[in-house]
Parts: C-alpha cells; structure tokens; sequence
C-alpha cells in the first residue's frame, strides 16, 4: 500500500519539464516576480479607511501570514524545486486528487487577477485622464488590449520577457518612493498630518466591526508561492531563500511607507477606497502638481500592464503542469520550439479572462461596473486562493511524514519554527476567507449582494475543479495506456 500511495505521488511533469524549459531566472528575477506579483500598491488608497488601525492590521498580516508563508515556502520550494510549485507539493502530500485541486486554486485566481489588473489600468487612467473612458465597453476594450499585449509578451523568450519586467518594477518602486514621500513633504510643509489621531490609542486598535480588513491584507500579500511555479527554470537554488527575505522585506516596507504617505496628505476619515488616493496624495504633497502626479500615474499604469505580464506567464505554469499530468488537455503541457515557452496555456488563460470581461464590460452594462467588479474579483481572488494557501500550510506536516530525509536536508528553519507556522499560516488563511464573505469591501455591495456574489463565484470555481478532475479520471480510465511525453 505504501508503494502504491509513493507511485501516485510521483509526477510526469518532475521527469519532463527539466528537458523542456531552460533554466534562466536568477535571485534579482525572483525578487522582481515576488514584487511584481505581491504588491499591488492601490491597497495602500483602499486601506485607508481603517485610520491609524491600517497599520495594526498590516503587521498582523506580516507576522500572521507572509512570514509563515515565507518560511513553508522556503521549505518546500528546496525540498521540491520542481515547476508548479503548490501543484507538486500537495500531490507529494496527500496524492493526485488534492495536487490537482490545490493547482487548480492556486491557478483559477491568476485568470480573475488579470482581470482586476487591467480594470486597475484603467481606473489609473481616469485620473490621468479625468472623464476619459466612461462607457463600460471602452473600459473593456483597454482590459482586453493589457490582456492581449500580456499574451504576446508572455510568448517571447522568457529571458527577453524578464529583463522587461525587471526594468518595469524598478521604476514602480520609484513611484513607491515617492508616494511616501508626498506624505513626508506635507507634513514638512504643513506642520502636521491632514489625518489627526495618531496619538489616541483607539485608532490603532481592532474590533469585530472591522475584521474584514484582515482579509483584504490576506488579499494584498498573496503569492508568496507564485515564483516558484517557474521552479524548474530558476538557475540556482539557493535564490529561493534569497528571493522570499528579500521580497518580503521590500513588500512589508513598501505597503508601510506608502500607507503612511497617503494619511499623512489626506485625511483618512475622508477616504472612500478609491485606487486613486495614492495619486492625490502625491499631487497634495508635492505643492498642488497634478502634472507630477499623472506622470507617477503613468508609471503605475505601466507597471500593471507590466505585472499583467508577469502574471500571465507564471500562473502558466501551472495550468502546463496540469497538461503534462494529463488532467488537462495536453496541449497545454507543450512548449513552443523555439521560445520554449507554454504557449497554448498561455493564449487559453488569456482567452478565460477575456470571457470575463466581454461579460461584464459591454454597452449593456452600467459603467460604474468598473469598481464593483475590481473588488468582487479581488474578494473572490482572496477566497480561492485562501483555500489553497490552508492546503500549503498543511503540506508542511504531511511532507515531513512522508520525506522526513528529504525535509532534514533542506531544512529552512527549526521543525518547531516551520510547525508553528503551518498551523498559524493555515488559521490566518482560513480566517482571511472568512472575514472576506462576512463583509463587503466597498459600498457598492449589500451585505447580502456581496455575499451572494461571492458565494456563486468561489462556488462555481471550487466545483470547476471536481468536475475537471473527475472527468480526467473517466477519461484515463477508459483509454489505453499511452507513453509517457518525453523531454524535447
């Protein structure tokens, strides 16, 4: 029995993949791919609401989640540095079936993110623009134009298409920099902070009425995992550990700073959430410009077209593996001869969020649907996503079981240390789902529309899963055995 539970463990695509992608990606490639994917910097505007207590709940989220999911990251990632990251290591630990529904989502989220990025597009642009693209098929238009560039990007040469990335989130800290420094200036400028407070310890703290925020900072720090979806194209791994600390370091940093900036210029007891904020703020402290801070604007934007891309070529990935373990169809676990790249699971994941956004952004939707469908994505993102990070914390557990030699070898931290955070990465999650359905963010939502919405969407992806899975299983086992694909 054991035999049989060690030969469903062991994957076509630990054999195959190695042969067919070539290994490109250093420590500074994935740094930048952790950033790109983690910081979503328009959570600093959003986040405002919360006041002072802003701050409170980023560094539950710090201790709660990333470092824990740093550290399970660090663990598994060296253990088993294969392509597909989460999808590998929950087959190591629990088998076929919940490999498969672990990937899938960690996976499905990445079609509704691209989504939400090109929405983030645009909204940005409607500050750079003001009144520019008011109806919701234009809006449309742009999303699918960032989906689509993203595409082609994600094509090339992941190397060529990397160095682009590279120079994209460099100049996207620079705007990280002097979003906070806006903040800085005004109150150099003024004399003190348009947000007051800061003194009266209530502001700082946390009650029932506010847990949703929790989840939204869940939301604003997941994919911790994501590089290592690309595990097999990482030329060294020892960039494993190096990108975790210090992509985490910039991460905590970053939300910080610009959280800071933002309240400092403009009074939260004002904020509604809007993306924007950070742009205002950053006219308000740098002496009225609007002109500067559209230019900081554009940089934002073309980050996001830029981390579209990133996006789209990693979560890929997974969607690959899943062709390689046949689960999907095949074509997706092949790569194109000469870029080397998944380029048919590339252009499928393009083709689903661009259903998404046909369907919602047409003439015969109202245009405030931007908003509403930015946060409802990004909710039912965190959810999804939540599902499959309580899936990684528990692998922890369950791969020192079943490779306790392996796990000894590798070992990122102390078994106690790694233990702890498997089970406060997994109440964290779980929690982060929780508060994310019990309350809208936005007040565009009803409680009962954001529920329901929410329940339909993340049920509708959770069955997705079953089905595919289950119809993989009927296929396979009416057909003859076929060969295993062979490395190109």
């Amino acid at each position: 029995m054991a035999s049989q539970a060690g030969d469903e463990r062991l994957m076509i695509s630990e054999r195959v993949a190695p042969g067919m992608l070539p290994r490109v990606l250093n420590s500074f490639d994935m740094t930048i791919i952790f950033v790109a994917i983690v910081l979503f910097i328009v959570n600093s505007s959003a986040i405002q609401q919360a006041h002072q207590a802003a701050f409170t709940y980023w560094i539950l989220g710090f201790l709660l989640f990333l470092i824990p999911g740093a550290l399970v990251t660090a663990q598994l990632g060296q253990m088993f540095p294969q392509e597909g990251s989460l999808y590998v290591w929950t087959q190591k630990a629990l088998g076929p079936f919940w490999g498969f529904f672990a990937g899938f989502c960690a996976w499905w989220p990445g079609i509704l993110v691209m989504v939400a990025t090109g929405d983030a597009v645009v909204t940005l642009w409607q500050f750079v623009d003001t009144g520019g693209l008011p109806k919701a098929w234009e809006q449309g238009l742009v999303i699918l134009a960032v989906l689509w560039f993203s595409a082609f990007m994600s094509m090339l040469r992941l190397r060529m298409t990397q160095s682009y990335a590279n120079v994209a989130v460099v100049f996207y800290g620079a705007a990280i920099f002097v979003i906070g420094l806006a903040g800085i200036l005004w109150l150099i400028g003024d004399g003190h902070s348009a947000t007051g407070g800061w003194g009266t310890a209530s502001n700082w703290s946390i009650h029932s009425g506010q847990w949703t925020w929790f989840g939204f900072v869940i939301l604003a720090l997941l994919g911790i995992e994501v590089p290592l979806n690309m595990g097999v194209e990482i030329v060294h791994m020892r960039s494993i550990k190096k990108y975790l600390f210090w992509g985490s370091i910039v991460v905590m940093f970053a939300y910080l700073w610009t959280t800071l900036g933002t309240m400092l210029a403009l009074p939260a007891a004002k904020s509604v959430g809007n993306t924007t904020d950070i742009l205002g703020a950053v006219q308000v402290g740098f002496f009225g410009s609007h002109a500067f801070a559209v230019v900081i604007g554009l940089v934002l934007i073309w980050f996001f077209v830029s981390n579209t891309i990133v996006y789209n070529y990693s979560f890929s990935r997974l969607l690959f593996v899943s062709g390689l373990e046949q689960r999907m169809p095949s074509a997706f676990g092949r790569v194109n001869e000469k870029t080397k790249v998944p380029v048919y699971a590339i252009v499928a994941q393009t083709v689903l969020s661009s259903i998404f956004v046909v369907a919602i952004f047409n003439p015969w939707v109202a245009s405030n649907n931007t908003q509403k469908a930015y946060w409802l994505f990004q909710a039912a993102v965190t959810v999804i996503w939540c599902i499959s990070m309580v899936l990684l914390f528990a692998d922890i557990f369950l791969v020192k079981r079943a490779f306790p030699q392996k796990f000894e070898e590798v070992r990122a931290a102390h078994p106690y240390v790694l233990y702890a955070s498997g089970v406060i990465g997994m109440l964290a999650s779980a929690f982060g789902a929780y508060v994310t359905f019990r309350s809208p963010w936005t007040s565009l939502f009803t409680v009962q529309h954001w529920r329901i919405w929410l329940a339909v969407l993340c049920g509708v992806s959770v069955l997705a899963a079953v089905v595919i899975y289950a119809i993989s299983e009927f296929v396979h086992r009416r057909e003859a055995p076929r060969p295993t694909p062979t490395p190109a």
